[in-house]
């Protein structure tokens, strides 16, 4: 059964939508970075979405995280809306990946209960809940069919978009809204801080002088279906997807790369398409120095004769945790629909200093502006490896082939 996609709905420091995001990231434009001081009084460069471009959610809870993501679905509410005039509510499920829990509320509410000895009266252990990101879309839309929240850190909306295909293939539902939000909260920051994973500029991946991550705000949601739905992009489908567990650290990769060559290798399978026939990998590739290590040998050992162009397109969006599985494919799905009908391809050049590390395979990296006269871009992989050796990978491509 073909799994169809709808149009992505797209929010992130780096674009308000798909087409401002695939802008950003030809010109790889890392004006969305800017250096933020946390409560703790440290500063990292992050990607947040500044607080003034959002509304006012229509949530119980109006907190960032859900600003964001209601800004990111009403782009494809239309859609919704038309999946339950034909299936039902009771058919459309929800699958959401997120790693936060209310820290904007919870961290006021608990000052105000340290400096008072009661929490707020507004306030409510639910905000904590990890499940309201999912709970608010079924809310929103009026949606029966089950309902779940998916944190497996940075594979957690990977994770929920595999698991929203599942549901439609096994018959319990017959669409999906599914996708992923985060937010780099200054508990995120301070705690990857404490990890010293965070760099101390933007973030170099891949590169022999990278220092750690840069982490940002997010939101990429999708109506996934069993029947093309959305008419006005092209019929693009999740042709396949894999994941596999390491379980090598809490939150080290296996620094072999065994776990994510095999999500990768089962993405293919599922797939049923050849290493040859991926146009472009969107790398997972969050420059640290283990997880690129690993990745690149990973990518080297199924992909090694055939230079697929890649790259890593974090050092422009940020490192959107939870959300980064779902907001990657988004680009996955520009990198199709926007080199439609075209005789040279553009996709995202990876942005760095261009330093290689010779203790890694060298991969085959996209520069800017950089035309690919091989045609159209007809199927793409993303990677998403996540603490605990948690991988997943998916693959799409054009559902009219």
């Amino acid at each position: 059964m073909k799994i169809y996609l709808s149009r992505p709905g797209v929010f992130s420091a780096a674009g308000k939508n798909a087409e401002e995001l695939w802008r950003s990231l030809l010109n790889g434009d890392q004006s969305g970075i800017k250096r933020y001081e946390t409560f703790s009084g440290s500063t990292f460069f992050a990607a947040r979405i500044d607080g003034s471009k959002l509304t006012p959610s229509s949530g119980r809870f109006d907190m960032k995280i859900i600003r964001i993501e209601e800004a990111a679905l009403d782009q494809i509410g239309s859609i919704i809306e038309k999946a339950k005039s034909k299936y039902g509510e009771k058919r459309i499920a929800v699958c959401v990946g997120s790693c936060d829990n209310g820290t904007e509320f919870s961290l006021a509410g608990h000052r105000k209960y340290f400096e008072n000895g009661a929490f707020p009266e507004d306030y409510s252990i639910e905000m904590q809940g990890a499940d309201y990101v999912s709970t608010f879309i079924a809310e929103k839309y009026s949606l029966k069919g089950p309902v779940s929240t998916f944190s497996t850190a940075c594979s957690s909306s990977a994770g929920a978009l595999i698991k929203a295909a599942e549901l439609i293939r096994s018959g319990l539902c017959d669409a999906a809204v599914a996708g992923g939000i985060d937010i780099a909260s200054d508990t995120t920051l301070d705690g990857f801080a404490s990890l010293e994973a965070i760099s101390g500029s933007i973030t170099n991946p891949f590169s022999k002088n990278r220092s750690g991550i840069t982490l940002g705000d997010g939101a990429a949601f999708f109506l996934l279906s069993k029947e093309p739905l959305d008419k006005s992009v092209p019929e693009i489908c999740l042709l396949g997807y894999g994941e596999s567990c390491d379980a090598h650290h809490m939150t080290s990769p296996d620094p072999s790369g065994v776990g994510a060559k095999k999500a990768m290798e089962k993405a293919l399978s599922s797939a049923n398409i050849k290493p040859e026939e991926v146009d472009y990998i969107n790398l997972h590739g969050t420059g640290t120095k283990f997880n690129d290590s690993m990745e690149a040998m990973a990518v080297d050992a199924v992909f090694g004769a055939y230079k697929v162009p890649c790259s890593t397109t974090k050092p422009v969006t940020g490192h959107t945790l939870g959300a980064a599985g779902a907001l990657e494919l988004a680009i996955c799905c520009m990198a199709i629909a926007e080199n439609l009908g075209k005789n040279e391809a553009q996709l995202p050049p990876q942005v760095w200093d261009g330093a290689f590390d010779e203790e890694m395979p060298k991969l085959n990296f996209v520069n800017k502006n950089d035309s690919l006269n091989h045609g159209r871009i007809k199927i793409c992989l993303s990677n998403s490896f996540a603490f605990g050796g948690a991988n997943a990978c998916l693959v799409i491509g054009l559902g009219t082939e």
